[in-house]
């Protein structure tokens, strides 16, 4: 992935591959290909490149899909012509290497692990560590002789850390784009939002350093949590004991306000889901399945005066229960 490819060649790779998505591509047209990426070894990099990048696409979180195409919402799925859409505005300016790595949808989409919407997943790194992935979440995994370095790209994970085997024992960090979190044998999760991280310590304890703020880095003891941006960590608060019942498919609502529910349940289901203003300080209790938002959503209109009002499977708006006609 250092090899610098020209961007005329990245623009004929991707002229390619929209010859090939097209309903009339032939056993022609691929053998030319096939022939154009032999001719040069960096068109066949070129090549491999757009293949793996349009094969992770499928995966990308639906808001970062849609802050990379800068397309309104609702939005059922990433397909093949809106990823050659995307390739077709941002490879004329500079190549898709240069464009797309700034972008969410391109660290999603080039992440070493990553989740698709409504998914969970646990890796096992080198050195025994866990990490489980939360729903549309992406890691990348950096180990050296220095260091167990986890990078957060989007989303939430649990880490379960290990005794590093190596005689050095490298120090074990998860970064986000706000700061670096090190463990000091620990269960922690971080998430990361487009402003804030968010760290919760489970066991043991960890220090955060911020992105951009010098110092001595702040300590977040067993059974607290700490939300700081690039510049400040904010006071350090308990943690709730269900905090990380997500990793369990599940979703615990204490005193919960019915909008900020409905945004955590948008995180494991396709498309958009709105919270009308009328209805957005509902306090809500109990358990909701993250794995099966509809009955999730079919509970809530059961237990508050709500409706789901759905215009298609992908745009979905919880709203108040409209008044029996007198």
């Amino acid at each position: 992935m250092d090899v610098v490819i020209a961007p005329a060649i990245v623009q004929q790779a991707a002229q390619w591959m929209a010859r090939l998505w097209s309903d009339d591509a032939s056993d022609e047209d691929r053998a030319a290909c096939a022939r154009w990426c032999a001719a040069h070894p960096h068109h066949a990099i070129a090549w491999q490149r757009l293949q793996a990048f349009e094969g992770k696409l499928h995966s990308v979180p639906r808001d970062a899909a849609r802050h990379a195409l800068r397309e309104p919402p609702p939005a059922a799925y990433l397909n093949r012509r809106r990823a050659l859409k995307l390739l077709a505005v941002l490879l004329p300016v500079g190549g898709m290497a240069y464009m797309l790595r700034g972008t969410d949808a391109w660290q999603v989409a080039t992440a070493g692990h990553s989740t698709a919407t409504g998914e969970l997943r646990e890796i096992m790194l080198p050195d025994g560590t866990r990490v489980m992935l939360a729903s549309a979440s992406a890691v990348d995994v950096r180990f050296d002789a220095s260091e167990r370095l986890l990078i957060l790209r989007t989303g939430e994970i649990l880490v379960t850390t290990a005794h590093d085997p190596d005689p050095a024992q490298r120090p074990f960090r998860v970064q986000s784009r706000h700061g670096t979190v090190q463990a000091l044998g620990t269960r922690f999760t971080v998430r990361q939002d487009e402003h804030t991280s968010r760290v919760a310590v489970f066991e043991g304890a960890v220090e955060v350093r911020l992105a951009h703020a010098a110092g001595r880095p702040v300590r977040i003891a067993t059974g607290y949590s700490a939300v700081f941006s690039a510049d400040i960590v904010q006071s350090a608060a308990p943690v709730s004991a269900s905090a990380a019942a997500w990793t369990k498919g599940v979703l615990v609502a204490d005193n919960l306000r019915l909008d900020a529910l409905l945004a955590e349940l948008a995180r494991y289901r396709p498309g958009l889901l709105r919270c009308d203003p009328a209805v957005a300080s509902l306090k809500v209790n109990g358990v909701f399945s993250l794995r099966d938002t509809d009955r999730a959503l079919h509970n809530l209109a059961l237990a508050l005066p709500i409706e789901v009002v759905a215009r298609t499977r992908y745009w979905v708006t919880v709203q108040a229960m409209p008044q029996a006609a007198v």
